[in-house]
């Protein structure tokens, strides 16, 4: 319900101009990532993920508050940082506990089938926002205010969630385990996803450019909601393909079709074009969101998966945060089209990183059959 109006919230209603957009974004981005290094590593040394799934999606409904009541961009910044923050807490354990009721074999499904989950929230949400945008005359604020409704309901349902109980043996072996060096593999990975992040701007940006090309508030809610679609609809059979091909040819495609879709909004000015770029971008996160926690449970041993999860997505953050704030400043200063063939041209070159790497060997790359 928000996420889709965040960027029109701090640009209209709070009156900020675009950089603000981009700053908010990637402080409240690289605020998760980094907060995934402390929670993964934690949760793996005390055996527990429950904990921090809980703790993170109730601090995201309470920075959804926040950011209603906020008066300027700054007390966004804020309210966005807090919700971010718990998704930092929430994300690493949570992805490991995914990876704990898998194997090899089943593992893109698993996690292609919670993407999808996942992506089918953010359908319902910006339909039911652009619903009530609707009916309260464009009060945004308020959109963002009922938006807590359905957290609060989230944090209870996971009274629910299932999470095995270590002994103090299997607790000590996990302190141990965690202290120990994460694969090369892993970091070869991670240093291919590093060089596509550093394009990886915001998808806020995407909304903006989509305005700026002339779509009207409505439409550019519903192109959004396209892209989800496409994603929801993907993301499971991504992930089924994923078990039975190599996982990083899949990511490689899918940075290729990211590069493809930047370009296009680098030089396209026709508001028709806009509709089939957002939804090709919704093949693109369905070709590397599910996949690649899938290929990092492949990659490290399942002791230390958490620490490796918080670690590959902590980078990212960080990586994201210095990817918005340049788009931010390359749009005010240069021109609305140069965020996108800035990320076309790192998703090209992380594309080429990842098919040496597959070629080479140093990364074990068919999934039903990598062996921890």
């Amino acid at each position: 319900m928000v996420y889709p109006i965040l960027p029109l919230f701090i640009t209209q209603t709070l009156g900020a101009p675009v950089l603000a957009v981009g700053v908010t974004e990637g402080f409240a981005e690289g605020l998760a990532n980094i907060t995934k290094l402390l929670s993964g590593r934690w949760s793996d040394r005390i055996s527990a993920r429950k904990p921090f799934v809980v703790a993170g999606y109730a601090l995201a409904a309470a920075g959804k508050f926040f950011l209603a009541l906020a008066t300027a961009w700054p007390f966004a910044l804020a309210g966005r940082g807090i919700d971010r923050f718990g998704k930092g807490i929430r994300t690493a354990p949570r992805d490991a506990m995914l990876a704990d009721f898998t194997d090899a074999g089943n593992r893109g499904k698993v996690f292609g089938l919670h993407r999808s989950m996942d992506t089918l929230g953010a359908v319902v949400g910006p339909l039911v926002g652009l619903g009530l945008l609707q009916l309260a005359g464009d009060r945004l604020r308020l959109v963002i205010m009922l938006a807590v409704i359905p957290g609060i309901f989230a944090v209870f349902v996971l009274r629910w969630l299932p999470e095995k109980k270590a002994t103090h043996a299997e607790t000590k072996t996990s302190e141990r385990a965690a202290s120990a060096p994460l694969p090369i593999a892993f970091f070869l990975l991670l240093g291919a996803t590093t060089i596509f992040m550093a394009g990886n701007s915001s998808d806020a940006f995407l909304i903006l450019r989509s305005k700026d090309i002339g779509l009207s508030t409505t439409f550019v809610v519903l192109a959004y909601v396209a892209y989800n679609l496409v994603y929801a609809a993907l993301s499971l059979p991504a992930g089924i393909v994923s078990d039975r091909l190599p996982r990083a040819w899949l990511l490689a495609l899918g940075y290729v079709v990211f590069g493809a879709v930047y370009a296009g909004f680098a030089f396209v000015d026709s508001t028709v074009a806009v509709w089939p770029l957002f939804a090709v971008y919704g093949a693109y996160i369905a070709l590397t969101d599910g996949v690649s926690k899938a290929l990092i449970a492949d990659l490290v041993p399942s002791d230390v998966r958490s620490t490796a999860m918080g670690l590959f997505q902590g980078i990212a953050g960080l990586m994201a945060l210095v990817a918005s704030v340049a788009a931010g400043i390359l749009w005010d200063q240069v021109s609305p089209r140069a965020p996108f063939a800035l990320g076309a041209v790192c998703a090209a070159l992380a594309a080429v990183a990842l098919v040496v790497l597959a070629l080479s060997g140093a990364i074990n790359h068919r999934g039903g059959d990598l062996a921890v």
